[in-house]
């Protein structure tokens, strides 16, 4: 692999995240596995994103064929259709890069004898000997049903094999891809959907006459997400989700991690998670080995010397040798109905306006509170603004604020605020 720039060189766009800073060695991509299970609207777009990545070895795992149906969203041709998905996408990918090596399995993995190919050829090193662990680096589940994504789940736990999972919704406007690494985070039994908990089969939910939608603008963004993760992972860049949703409709990409469920119903799964935790000093003493090895982190200079408003990031602490933290003054904000519209907080010469979600009426309460700081009260609740309960001090009103003797507690302030915002409520 070539990082020489020149137009007849299909790696140099790539060699140049090299040069870049952004990955370490990217010529590394040569030695992986993948195996991707299911060739279809997300697993042939992954396939050949991998695949013009320069990946050194390509698993893929169909039995379906190709049909004129899928032409919306594949990489197939229509001269390709009846051929199986995993021979077209040997023909395809083949033409795309031929240094990927490729190796296509036509075979349902939910069946006995399937699943059987699956893990032997998951353990299969002659790509790469010396490997430790199974025969790939990765496993992508691109499948669109639950029955063989359990299968994909069980194989990887029995093997501790780290995978990453994705789906589409059925309205094809959603979608996710989830990282599971066997005893570390929680695999697909440890929290499982509702058709997989309930037993259903899930093949007498499918509604005759119905057809499931799918977008191919949904499925390249869901097998980029997937890939860009998968590169993260491989070469070491960046940070892999382990959770990453997408919500076509809002643009919304929710994140979030799982840990293992300690009474998951796989065995596999139990197992992984009793090695992981007693692999856990091993772990601790290689972190601080290498947190130690990198020695004292070296302070940045300022971003730029032209500093014309003299503007600087400070820490949110109370200057050396004070032991107390501002946490400013409260006051409420109200309507002449009496209906609580909101509260300010007045901190460091700063003025905020937070919207409550809640009202009340009658009486309004008070709130405020003068921490580290008296509240300046001039001219008296008669001449205040509409709607403020207590007078903002100005800035100059701030600064020549006397701090009190004895400081007060944070913790004290914020409990009495607390229970000022429950009778609020309870009025």
């Amino acid at each position: 692999m070539s990082a020489e720039v020149v137009d007849s060189n299909p790696y140099s766009r790539l060699m140049a995240l090299q040069r870049m800073g952004i990955v370490e060695n990217y010529e590394r991509i040569r030695n992986f596995s993948i195996a991707i299970v299911g060739i279809g609207g997300v697993g042939s777009v992954a396939a050949e994103m991998l695949t013009r990545c320069g990946i050194g070895r390509l698993l893929l795992y169909d039995y379906d064929k190709v049909e004129l149906a899928n032409m919306n969203r594949l990489f197939f041709r229509p001269d390709q259709v009846g051929m199986t998905k995993t021979d077209a996408a040997v023909q395809t990918l083949s033409d795309i890069n031929p240094d990927v090596v490729l190796e296509s399995y036509t075979l349902n993995i939910t069946t006995v004898d399937g699943f059987e190919t699956f893990m032997s050829s998951l353990k299969n090193k002659s790509f790469c000997p010396d490997k430790q662990g199974s025969g790939v680096d990765l496993v992508l589940s691109c499948v669109d049903n639950y029955e063989a994504r359990m299968a994909v789940n069980q194989a990887c736990n029995e093997l501790s094999q780290t995978w990453l999972e994705s789906g589409v919704s059925e309205d094809a406007v959603s979608g996710h891809i989830q990282l599971l690494i066997p005893g570390e985070t929680a695999c697909f039994a440890c929290a499982p959907p509702l058709v997989v908990a309930s037993g259903i089969d899930e093949r007498t939910l499918k509604r005759e006459g119905v057809c499931a939608a799918s977008l191919p603008t949904t499925m390249g963004v869901v097998a980029g997400l997937l890939v860009q993760n998968t590169l993260k992972f491989l070469l070491g860049f960046g940070q892999v989700s382990p959770y990453l949703g997408y919500n076509s409709l809002k643009d919304f990409f929710p994140t979030m991690q799982m840990k293992p469920n300690p009474q998951c119903s796989n065995a596999a799964c139990l197992k992984r998670q009793g090695e992981y935790i007693l692999a856990k000093p091993e772990r601790d003493a290689a972190a601080k080995a290498k947190k130690e090895a990198e020695g004292p982190s070296v302070e940045e200079g300022p971003l730029h010397d032209d500093n014309e408003w003299n503007i600087s990031v400070v820490d949110d602490c109370e200057p050396d040798g004070t032991n107390t933290k501002s946490s400013g003054i409260y006051y409420i904000l109200k309507s002449p109905s009496d209906k609580l519209i909101g509260f300010a907080l007045y901190n460091k010469g700063l003025f905020f306006h937070l919207a409550p979600s809640w009202k009340f009426s009658g009486n309004t309460i008070s709130l405020f509170l003068g921490v580290n700081h008296p509240v300046p009260m001039g001219g008296g609740l008669d001449a205040l603004p509409e709607g403020l309960t207590h007078e903002l001090p100005t800035a100059d009103e701030f600064q020549n604020l006397v701090t009190p003797e004895a400081p007060t507690n944070d913790n004290d302030d914020l409990d009495e605020l607390r229970r000022q915002l429950e009778a609020i409520n309870s009025a």
